[in-house]
């Protein structure tokens, strides 16, 4: 078991405090799929209310850090040292379905370096964390990367892109690519929980373009304190600026980036 520092406590609080909101909106949706407009609107509320939620909790806790949200955008702070970059609710279409599969997603950078993590899912009750430098956990259990080294019996992840989002032609070359070497591609909806499952091993690796900053920024650091290997997709460091990931262990990470370029 692992006791979470102060910084985590107060990071894993905001989030928690968010998805008590979640989860009650969540068992709303049902009624409101009869309009589809309604449905949406509702959405956005919801996604509003969660990141005013983390915003007020985080704001009181550092107060003088800049934030970084997907609903409110770069609010800069007195301390030009920390940022924190949170998604309320990473996968909106699933909550939006009803589909019980989504995430509260904060991360902390000090100056650029993402030093702090959290994704929780309200649904199941899983708090993935991790402090650079002290291991990633989930609840209190320790958490190590999928040892699979052969790319035909791993199972990957990845996001398909959607109507306005992404290079259809390139992701179907790249499906192409490893699918056919693969025992399994799993598509979720929600790129904080895929790499969340890569530093839980549940998944071996997971790759996908066109993502923001906040979709990254925490899982990046989980993956790699589970000691696993994240970089963009084109092999470089630049993750959250492109805005690509590929992450897998250490044996599987070159073998799945040879596949990306060999689609490219």
């Amino acid at each position: 078991m692992s006791t979470q520092s102060a910084l985590l406590k107060v990071m894993s609080d905001a989030a928690r405090k968010a998805a008590r909101g979640l989860n009650r909106d969540f068992g709303e949706l049902t009624e409101l799929q009869v309009s589809k407009k309604g449905a949406a609107d509702f959405v956005s509320a919801a996604d509003l209310k969660a990141e005013q939620v983390i915003f007020e909790a985080l704001q009181k806790a550092r107060p003088g850090y800049g934030f970084l949200g997907e609903e409110r955008g770069m609010i800069e702070g007195t301390d030009k040292t920390h940022t924190w970059i949170v998604d309320p609710l990473d996968g909106t279409t699933n909550f939006l379905h009803a589909i019980p599969h989504f995430a509260v997603n904060i991360a902390l950078q000090r100056e650029g370096v993402t030093v702090a993590a959290v994704t929780y899912n309200p649904i199941t009750n899983e708090l993935f964390w991790a402090e650079k430098g002290k291991g990633c956990f989930v609840n209190d259990k320790r958490l190590r990367v999928a040892a699979r080294q052969r790319m035909d019996e791993a199972v990957l992840a990845t996001g398909i892109p959607f109507l306005g989002h992404g290079q259809h032609a390139r992701f179907l070359k790249e499906l192409h690519q490893i699918s056919q070497r693969v025992a399994g591609v799993r598509r979720f909806g929600s790129a904080a929980l895929d790499l969340a499952f890569v530093a839980a091993g549940r998944f071996d690796g997971f790759w996908e373009r066109d993502l923001s900053p906040w979709d990254l920024a925490a899982g990046v650091l989980l993956v790699t304190e589970a000691g696993g290997k994240v970089t963009d997709a084109d092999g470089g460091d630049d993750v959250l600026g492109k805005g690509t990931v590929c992450a897998a262990n250490l044996e599987l990470h070159p073998q799945v980036l040879e596949r990306l370029r060999a689609a490219a």
